[in-house]
């Protein structure tokens, strides 16, 4: 009887949050799709006090209902490896094989993949992923934020969104699952990212609750119930195959944790669990040498890197604040004095 009690008490957690399923058509920006079809079209984010926008979507608008799935990457124009990801994706995903939908945005911030600019929307200097859930009078990353609140978080039952390691930065994939305190919630979206498949997993606890202030665009959907997780493979402006494969075989393998495909997910079964994350930021402009390379286990006080002037004098050491995991570190000589050398997941107790 358990496995009947297990599958039985699935069904009703994702009925919970299911909103899409009986819809003839699906629209999102430009895009509406028709049950069956793949539809692509755009997000018109109109001029304001900066320049418009216009992001791509993909609208894959299965030929048997279920639920509604978000997938979206390219808050940082150069995170390079899940962007393409979800251009794949787009090519691969066969309506007639899909229950339920799946919005795609692969890329948000245009003019940072354009320009080759790290971290930040080069129009107003912001981030994309720092300002939802948005407003219309604000700069172009705030209206993007709005528009993509209201017209792909509101609209699906689950999201997840990806990113990776930026121009300067050396990552090992990992993955986020936002505790909420919402037990049905926080089942489904804990089943999503082991599903996910990436084997180390943040825990993250203390980011906004507040809807109107979520700030992130996994946290506004899931602040506002809907069972969400972040995913990031890929490292220092590189798309190589295991970071690329990791970031579609993960979404595919959610999709059949949802019912959606065919088939059983992939469900990692011994993660390594982190119960916070700790910045280590440089003291010193200068240069920086990394001493360990990302994945390394390391104790607190180990050393991480160095910097040093321009012409060669060690200017700061940089020691590790706690034991844990290197998760990225910085994949560039250029180093500013605040400026991340590393992050450092703790392993939970």
């Amino acid at each position: 009887m358990q496995p009947l009690i297990a599958s039985f008490v699935l069904t009703l957690l994702l009925a919970v949050v299911t909103t899409g399923q009986d819809r003839t058509t699906v629209s999102v920006g430009s895009a509406t799709a028709a049950r069956g079809q793949k539809v692509t079209g755009t997000i018109e984010v109109p001029p304001g006090v900066d320049a418009g926008l216009s992001i791509p979507v993909a609208v894959i608008h299965g030929a048997k209902p279920g639920p509604v799935l978000a997938l979206v990457a390219g808050s940082h124009g150069t995170e390079y490896t899940s962007i393409i990801a979800l251009e794949k994706l787009i090519a691969m995903l066969n309506p007639a094989e899909i229950s339920g939908t799946v919005i795609i945005v692969p890329l948000i911030n245009i003019q940072s993949f354009e320009q080759k600019v790290p971290h930040v929307n080069p129009v107003d200097k912001k981030s994309m992923n720092r300002f939802y859930p948005g407003k219309m009078d604000g700069s172009q990353t705030e209206r993007a934020a709005y528009l993509i609140t209201k017209q792909v978080v509101e609209q699906c039952d689950h999201l997840i969104d990806l990113h990776g390691g930026d121009l300067d930065e050396s990552l090992r994939p990992y993955s986020y699952w936002t505790k909420t305190g919402n037990e049905k919630q926080d089942q489904i979206s804990r089943d999503m990212v082991l599903a996910f498949g990436l084997d180390h997993i943040i825990i993250s606890t203390e980011r906004p609750k507040d809807p109107q202030a979520s700030r992130y665009l996994e946290n506004t959907a899931t602040t506002r119930g809907k069972p969400s997780i972040t995913a990031e493979a890929g490292h220092a402006g590189t798309v190589e195959t295991d970071d690329l494969n990791a970031l579609i075989n993960g979404c595919l393998s959610v999709m059949r944790y949802l019912k959606m495909l065919p088939g059983q997910p992939t469900m990692v079964e011994r993660p390594v669990w982190f119960e916070k994350v700790v910045t280590l930021a440089s003291e010193q402009t200068g240069i920086f040498y990394p001493v360990v390379r990302r994945g390394t286990y390391v104790e607190q006080g180990m050393k991480v890197g160095y910097v040093t002037d321009y012409v060669g004098k060690v200017i700061f050491e940089a020691r590790a604040p706690v034991a844990g995991v290197v998760l990225y570190v910085c994949a560039v000589p250029s180093m500013t004095k605040g400026a991340t050398i590393a992050n450092i997941g703790v392993v939970a107790r």
